[in-house]
């Protein structure tokens, strides 16, 4: 029964209800009739065997009955039996059918509230309300789910707005203390080694700390822009390609594009999207290698891969690298310059857009990172360009 839905639950119950009741209807009616059947026996007048016309009166118990008479009463028992089972057999299929169809309409109310609960996600927080204009049982729980909806959405703005506000106030201080390093080294050049590399360490966390802090601050802002421009993918990721051409010149690694496609969405923060991707493609990958991009589309959605020939991402760590914070290798983010954000900052860019990111294929000739986003189709122009889900 676990399995069942609700309403093949309640027409299983209804007809097994059914059945009994016809059951036990049929077992009393049934012994009842057969009851007073046999006892009509003792009233019954028959014609005897030798063609008298006046019926003569006979005592079952004491007389041999007529042959006709025993097959007329045995006949009727056994008909009035088969009746009464084919009856309860009917009444049942039909009670179940019934049941079947009734309970489903029963459950409309419940299935459109269940469809607007599934459209709820963590980026439409704000726009979700679910109509309390229900049956009376399912009013309470439309009131108390909106009310939970609005209580996430105020904690998920309230953590934007702290995130953004502490990355804030820290990029000042750290800015402050960075200056003050590189103005201390720069004044003393004969400094002992233990003291020069102490400083170098202060140096390389400081600037650490402000790249963190300066992605934290974009992510907080992520939902106050706007998503509204047509953006081609394949000049946007030319573009990506030779900001990024000087560090993929330092480990020899060769850039390509191929494709093209047309999205809605913000041309700054999908920049910023490819960008990360390619980036974190050029530190991972092998020296002398390559790292391809490649954009493709159908009627409805765009694909961008990224693909690298790094080590490899292992099957259990494959949705974790999206996770703020999350490093697979620390002690090679910390040589690259990495603070774990870059692909959470990612996958908040494909989610605002309406779209998600996966690691399609990854081994140890390397990884393809694929980002799926709703295609714009050029014949829609000229209606209302969606925009992207603000919180």
């Amino acid at each position: 029964m676990k399995g069942l839905s609700l309403q093949w639950r309640i027409t299983i119950m209804t007809a097994l209800l059914t059945c009994a009741a016809c059951v036990l209807t049929n077992c009393l009616v049934g012994y009842t009739g057969m009851r007073y059947m046999d006892a009509i026996g003792s009233d019954i007048s028959a014609f005897n065997a030798t063609g008298e016309d006046s019926p003569q009166a006979f005592d079952p118990t004491k007389a041999t009955l007529d042959e006709k008479v025993t097959i007329v009463v045995n006949d009727a028992q056994e008909s009035f039996g088969t009746t009464t089972w084919c009856i309860t057999a009917g009444i049942t299929l039909l009670g179940g059918v019934l049941a079947y169809f009734v309970s489903g309409r029963a459950l409309k109310p419940l299935r459109a509230f269940a469809a607007q609960v599934e459209r709820v996600q963590p980026d439409n927080l704000s726009e979700i309300r679910l109509n309390e204009d229900v049956p009376t049982e399912l009013q309470r729980c439309s009131a108390s789910f909106n009310d939970m909806i609005a209580r996430l959405g105020e904690g998920f703005s309230a953590q934007r707005q702290f995130t953004g506000n502490a990355a804030h106030e820290l990029r000042t201080p750290l800015a402050l203390m960075q200056a003050q390093i590189e103005l201390f080294i720069s004044e003393h050049s004969g400094l002992q080694p233990e003291t020069a590399e102490l400083l170098d360490l202060l140096q390389e966390q400081t600037e650490r700390m402000s790249r963190m802090a300066k992605v934290l601050l974009e992510m907080s802002e992520l939902r106050s822009i706007p998503c509204e421009d047509d953006v081609e993918l394949g000049p946007l990721s030319e573009e990506v390609l030779t900001d990024l051409a000087p560090l993929a010149e330092n480990k020899g690694i060769a850039l390509n594009c191929a494709g093209d496609a047309l999205v809605i969405g913000s041309d700054t923060l999908l920049y910023r999207l490819v960008f990360n991707l390619v980036e974190n493609a050029i530190r991972y990958s092998r020296p002398g290698s390559t790292v391809n991009v490649s954009i493709c589309d159908n009627n409805s959605r765009v694909f961008l891969r990224v693909e690298d020939q790094g080590p490899g991402i292992p099957k259990q760590y494959r949705e974790s690298i999206f996770q703020p914070f999350f490093r697979l290798d620390k002690s090679r983010s910390r040589a690259y310059g990495g603070v774990g954000l870059g692909l959470a900052l990612v996958w908040e860019i494909a989610a605002l857009h309406g779209g998600s990111i996966e690691v399609e294929e990854s081994s140890e000739r390397g990884t393809t990172m694929l980002v799926t986003l709703p295609a714009h189709n050029i014949e829609d122009a000229t209606k209302e360009l969606p925009l992207c889900h603000i919180c």
